[in-house]
């Protein structure tokens, strides 16, 4: 019997940093269910990336196991190097959104047996200039806290960690000037949030109305929040948001679109899937339709 090849990529430093104690029973789960499994643990951002660029095309499946960041550096390396193999996910950061949204299991070892039993989900993918995102682009409010807030205070709030830290820095609560174009279309303000995503939620704050989002449609969904200008203004932002009626807000712009442009103001930082993008003046952002093979 031809053993399948596996190559296991761990981040050894995500969320509590307990992946590492789990390893040993995860390449036997992978072994039992016929895989030969090739594991190499990281040292540092983005080798996540290079190792599978490097690696992926010589084996049948990739799974990534530590937290969104290190799962979109290893799609981004796969992409890279041309090929388009199944992906597992073994979600161990602090708030696991894309193994929330996608119902994944969050325990490690369950995440690992269902990698095995699992069929292959084809989802959308978003390039947000060189780079690939899995959930969501983000600037402005709270786009930030998935690579500032403190690692300690992740692990034990998740979530509650992000709504806590925007609460103690409310400098960073601040309109930015920019461009953006949707499907051709421009649209310029004074904007406190942005988003292009192909999530259900954003940052585990903000839900996009039930039924709007589909993960393999070949659309990015794109939400604006414009400057409040007074408390009637903010009151009736947050109500939009808690309830998702958006369309009840007139701040709240919402689009679907397969290409987005971008003009950014000097210091704007994006956030994808919880990491920072660095600063840049402009972008395209694209959906690439069908681009991740999931496997689970």
């Amino acid at each position: 019997m031809t053993e399948k090849q596996l190559l296991l990529i761990v981040n050894p430093v995500a969320g509590r940093k307990t992946i590492q104690k789990y390893i040993p029973q995860i390449v036997r789960i992978f072994m039992d269910a016929g895989y030969l499994v090739t594991t190499m643990v990281t040292a540092a951002k983005g080798e996540a990336e290079i190792l599978a660029r490097e690696y992926a095309p010589s084996h049948e499946l990739i799974v990534a196991a530590g937290g969104d960041g290190t799962l979109s550096e290893v799609i981004d390396g796969m992409l890279d190097s041309g090929c388009s193999v199944p992906v597992g996910y073994i979600p161990c950061g602090s708030t696991n959104e894309f193994a929330v949204a996608q119902q994944l299991p969050t325990d490690i070892l369950t995440a690992a047996r269902h990698i095995v039993d699992s069929g292959i989900r084809t989802l959308d993918l978003g390039r947000f200039g060189e780079r690939v995102f899995c959930g969501s682009a983000i600037f402005g409010a709270f786009s930030w806290m998935g690579y500032t807030t403190d690692q300690e205070l992740k692990n034990r709030l998740g979530i509650g960690a992000y709504v806590l830290d925007g609460a103690m820095d409310p400098s960073m609560l601040k309109p930015w000037h920019m461009k953006v174009t949707v499907n051709g279309v421009p649209r310029e303000d004074e904007y406190i949030f942005g988003a292009v995503s192909n999530a259900e939620s954003l940052a585990g704050i903000l839900r996009f109305p039930s039924g709007l989002v589909s993960l393999n449609d070949g659309l990015l969904e794109v939400l604006l929040i414009r400057m409040p200008q007074n408390l009637l203004e903010w009151q009736q932002v947050i109500h939009s948001v808690h309830t998702r009626e958006f369309d009840a807000c007139p701040l709240i712009e919402i689009a679907q679109a397969d290409n987005i442009w971008v003009d950014n103001p000097d210091g704007l930082l994006w956030s994808l899937d919880g990491e920072s993008s660095g600063e840049f003046r402009a972008a395209c952002v694209s959906a690439l339709p069908g681009a991740l093979q999931l496997k689970g």
